[in-house]
């Protein structure tokens, strides 16, 4: 089971980045996909949850309208889309995957375990 993040990189606050989260090992439709971060110094925060099977989405309060979260079946991938971002959206962004969820919200919150887990790619934004 493997699970690649990347798309990260420096950016200017107001730029925009798309991370990708590929997959492996595991019937990637079955699952949900969160994204995750971690800014130095702050907790990790759940951002973005989709269930594959059903496409339902959740957004953190803190980037919603700014992310958008989606996932490519045939691919066995996960995009994030960030747009306009801000200098506090600096942190290491990871995805991971559970099995399908009844709400998503609830996999974004930490009430669930996480099945697996990929390395982070970092996303710096500049002022």
């Amino acid at each position: 089971v493997q699970l690649q993040a990347s798309g990260g990189g420096l950016v200017q606050a107001g730029g925009s980045l798309r991370l990708s989260c590929t997959a492996s090992g595991f019937v990637f439709e079955d699952y949900a996909i969160g994204w995750f971060r971690r800014a130095p110094g702050k907790e990790r925060e759940g951002v973005s949850c989709i269930n594959n099977s059903d496409g339902n989405r959740f957004y953190a309060d803190s980037v919603k309208g700014r992310f958008t979260v989606s996932s490519d079946i045939a691919e066995n991938t996960s995009y994030l889309q960030i747009d306009s971002l801000k200098p506090e959206d600096t942190a290491v962004y990871y995805c991971a995957a559970h099995p399908r969820v009844a709400y998503v919200k609830a996999l974004c919150l930490g009430y669930y375990g996480m099945d697996y887990w990929g390395e982070g790619t970092q996303v710096t934004v500049s002022s």
